[in-house]
C-alpha cells in the first residue's frame, strides 16, 4: 500500500483536489450511513437508507449496489492509511457473510459485484478468511445460474422463472472476475471455464455490426441457440444504452485479463471506439448514446466513471503508440470534466451527481448513484496510484 499523504504535493493537481474532495466525502458518510446500507441512487443529492421490506429493516443488505460502499472504503484506506477506512470497510463484511449463508436475495448474476468488492478486496488486502469462505460461497451459488447447453448465465430472477429464463446482460461482464479468483483460489477450472464461455457468448451475441451493444440477450435454453436481443433500461431495443456500453469497455478488458484471448480485448476497444465517437463536447454521456448535444436529456456521470475505469485498463494492455495515446488521453478528459462539473455541491452526500439508474422506469434519474461513485473513486486511484492492485 502506498498511501497519499497531504504535504507530498507541494501544488495541488487537479486530481489531487478532486481525489481530496471525494475522500472528504467518503470520511462524512461512514457516520451519515451508519450501520446500513444507502439507497441505490440519491434522492434529491443525498443518500436515503436502502428501504425496508416486508422481511428485512431499513439499511438491510439486500439488491446488487451494497458493495459499491465497502469497495469506496477500502479504496479509501488504500489512497490514505487512514484506519478510520479500513475499521469501517472490515466491519461491512459480516454483513456480507451473513447474507450468503442465510441466503438473501441471491438470485442474481449480480453476486460478482457484490462479494467482488466487499470480500475478495479485504482477503486481497488483508488475509480475512471469513471473507473468502464468502466470496467461493457466492462464487458457487453464481454457478447454479450457468445454463447448458446456451454456456451463459442467466441474469435476473429464479432459474424456474419463464420469464427470465435464458437472459443475460451487458452488465454480466463484471461479474465474472469473482469466477476467475475462484478458480485462482481452488485450483477448480469450472469456475473459470463458465466465465470464458460465458463471456465468448457475449461477444458473439451482444455486440451488434456496428459497435453497439444489446442491454440483454435471450437464448434458448434447451438447444442453446441466440435468440434475440433487447432493452431493460436503454431508449430502444435498438438503441444504444451509454451504461451498458460502458460496461462492455470494462468487462471485457477485464476478462481479457485473466484469459489473455485477443479478442476480447479486442471486443474492449470496439465497445470503446463507439463509445468515445457518440459523446457531447464534454465528453460525459448522455443516458442514451443515441442522444448527443443539443438533445434535452439527462447525462449519465455513472458510465463515464465506468468508462474511464474500462479504458484505463485498456492503456495497461496496449503497446506504446497511437491508440495506446488516444485511450489515455480521452479517459483523462472525461475524468477532469467529471471532476470539474459533476462534483457534488453543498448538501449533497454523493461523489458525482448527473447519474441516470433507469430513465424508462423513472428511477434515480439526475441524481448520484452508488456504483457512479465507487468507479469515479476507482477511476481516481488508478492516477495516483500507479501498479494498484485491482479488487476485480
Amino acid at each position: 500500500m502506498t498511501p497519499i499523504q497531504a504535504d507530498q504535493t507541494p501544488a495541488a493537481t487537479s486530481t489531487d483536489a478532486a481525489l481530496a474532495t471525494a475522500l472528504t466525502t467518503v470520511r462524512a458518510n461512514i457516520a451519515a450511513f451508519a450501520a446500513g446500507y444507502p439507497d441505490d441512487t440519491t434522492r434529491g443529492g443525498v443518500y436515503p437508507p436502502r428501504p425496508a421490506t416486508d422481511r428485512l429493516p431499513a439499511g438491510a443488505n439486500r439488491g446488487w449496489t451494497t458493495s459499491f460502499w465497502p469497495g469506496q472504503l477500502w479504496l479509501a484506506w488504500e489512497l490514505t492509511g487512514d484506519e478510520e477506512f479500513r475499521v469501517a470497510a472490515s466491519g461491512t463484511v459480516a454483513s456480507f457473510v451473513d447474507r450468503v449463508e442465510r441466503g438473501i436475495d441471491l438470485d442474481t448474476h449480480d453476486l460478482g459485484f457484490l462479494y467482488t468488492l466487499a470480500c475478495v478486496a479485504p482477503w486481497r488486502l488483508l488475509a480475512d478468511r471469513g471473507a473468502r469462505d464468502a466470496a467461493l460461497a457466492a462464487a458457487d451459488h453464481l454457478m447454479t445460474r450457468f445454463l447448458e447447453p446456451a454456456g451463459i448465465i442467466q441474469a435476473w430472477g429464479s432459474l424456474e422463472d419463464p420469464g427470465q429464463r435464458g437472459r443475460t446482460i451487458i452488465d454480466s461482464l463484471m461479474n465474472m472476475p469473482l469466477l476467475y479468483w475462484a478458480t485462482e483460489q481452488t485450483g477448480d477450472e469450472r469456475y473459470a471455464d463458465a466465465a470464458r464461455r460465458h463471456t465468448a457468448q457475449l461477444r458473439d451475441q451482444m455486440i451488434r455490426p456496428d459497435g453497439t451493444t444489446f442491454h440483454t440477450f435471450w437464448w434458448d435454453v434447451v438447444t442453446g441457440r441466440p435468440l434475440r436481443g433487447s432493452t431493460q433500461q436503454g431508449f430502444t431495443d435498438d438503441s444504444c444504452w451509454a451504461r451498458g456500453q460502458a460496461w462492455g469497455i470494462y468487462g471485457f478488458a477485464l476478462n481479457y485479463r485473466y484469459t489473455h484471448d485477443e479478442s476480447f480485448l479486442d471486443a474492449a476497444r470496439t465497445c470503446a471506439d463507439y463509445f468515445l465517437a457518440h459523446l457531447p463536447a464534454d465528453g460525459v454521456a448522455y443516458w442514451d448514446l443515441d442522444f448527443t448535444d443539443g438533445d434535452d436529456q439527462p447525462r449519465d456521470s455513472s458510465a463515464a466513471a465506468i468508462a474511464v475505469c474500462g479504458l484505463a485498463e485498456v492503456v495497461g494492455w496496449l503497446p506504446d503508440g497511437p491508440d495506446r495515446d488516444r485511450y489515455r488521453e480521452r479517459a483523462d478528459a472525461i475524468l477532469a470534466s467529471l471532476a470539474e462539473a459533476y462534483t457534488p455541491v453543498a448538501g449533497s452526500n454523493a461523489l458525482l451527481l448527473h447519474g441516470v439508474y433507469d430513465w424508462p422506469s423513472s428511477i434515480g434519474v439526475d441524481e448520484g448513484t452508488l456504483w457512479g461513485d465507487y468507479f469515479y473513486l476507482e477511476a481516481l486511484a488508478r492516477k495516483v496510484l500507479p501498479g494498484w492492485t485491482l479488487y476485480w
